[in-house]
């Protein structure tokens, strides 16, 4: 099979691609990423020289250069993780996020139906589904309610990808993951920004009361999971992807301090951002009946292993946080 994964220079993608070149001898995967500031070739350095794996640069909302890969390439299912994903820099300005998210979605999804893709992956968020209250889970028939522009806009993809399916026939499957965390993750998200600070003994900062809850994934088996989306998934349905590992920011800052032998007078509470949902759970037993799915690595234990790359890839840490300052 010839695999074409976008953004996976990212660091969910990256994981995917990782996954699959050490998993599936039969699978060769063609990267096409825009190695904007969350894209780093780092990532893929352990198989930068898998001859199963090759790189194009390029954006998915480039109508041009999307045609010219599938032009060019037997390309015979597509993943697509490459998505404007912070944010916090969607409130800043939602611009990005509509071109790539919404516009690139529909190129990719454009030149599936032009070349007769055997699958089309889209990979989406929980935050699609909006805010829950203090109980339930959100199930793939639950309505769709973003908060955020950034949610908005994969809201927005999910439901082009779904019109294509109806309409054109276009094999597409959604696939809607809870919070992901491991090694390789942009140094502005939550994890690693108080991995990174907490290793300094600067303050780690908590947004609000620190009460919000997420539900947590290691990013290796999120990868699993959309690897059998791939190869078990049913064209025109939603797959929820979760863990049952919920946790308030407030807990998981406490634990990486634990596991650190850091104090706890290092938290700081800060002012809450804007749209910021209270808490998000998902229901995923939909997969564990199809496809007999478990998570496997324990919240602490893997949240133990990411402290552990992240303090013996410190020069990886500064490298990237570099190249985010300058965009």
């Amino acid at each position: 099979m010839k695999l074409l994964v976008t953004g996976g220079a990212g660091f969910i993608g990256s994981s995917f691609v990782r996954y699959v070149l050490r998993t599936r001898p039969d699978i060769e995967v063609l990267n096409l990423d825009l190695l904007t500031y969350a894209g780093n070739l780092r990532n893929l350095e352990e198989v930068a020289e898998d001859p199963r794996y090759g790189l194009i640069r390029g954006d998915i909302a480039d109508r041009k250069k999307v045609g010219q890969v599938f032009q060019e390439h037997a390309i015979d299912a597509v993943v697509n993780f490459a998505a404007e994903t912070h944010v916090d820099r969607s409130i800043v300005d939602s611009a990005p996020f509509i071109r790539t998210n919404i516009e690139g979605t529909r190129c990719l999804l454009e030149q599936a139906r032009q070349h007769k893709i055997s699958r089309f992956v889209q990979i989406s968020t929980d935050e699609v589904y909006g805010s829950l209250g203090p109980s339930g889970s959100f199930r793939e028939d639950s309505p769709i309610d973003p908060s955020s522009p950034y949610s908005a806009s994969k809201a927005a993809a999910d439901m082009l990808a779904l019109a294509y399916h109806r309409t054109y026939g276009v094999p597409v499957l959604i696939t809607r993951c809870s919070n992901n965390y491991g090694p390789y993750q942009f140094p502005e998200k939550l994890i690693p920004v108080l991995i990174t600070n907490a290793m300094e003994d600067r303050p780690l900062p908590i947004y609000g009361d620190g009460l919000n809850v997420r539900e947590w994934i290691f990013a290796d088996e999120h990868s699993r999971a959309v690897l059998m989306a791939l190869e078990k998934g049913n064209p025109g349905e939603v797959y929820n992807i979760g863990s049952g590992h919920e946790k308030t920011n407030l807990e998981v800052v406490r634990e990486i301090l634990r596991l650190m032998g850091k104090p706890e007078s290092l938290i700081q509470f800060v002012k809450d951002r804007p749209g910021h949902d209270r808490r998000y759970a998902i229901d995923f037993s939909k997969i564990r009946r199809a496809w007999n799915w478990e998570s496997q690595i324990d919240f602490s234990d893997g949240l133990a292993a990411t402290i552990e790359w992240y303090k013996t890839h410190q020069e990886w840490v500064n490298s990237t946080a570099h190249r985010s300052l300058k965009n």
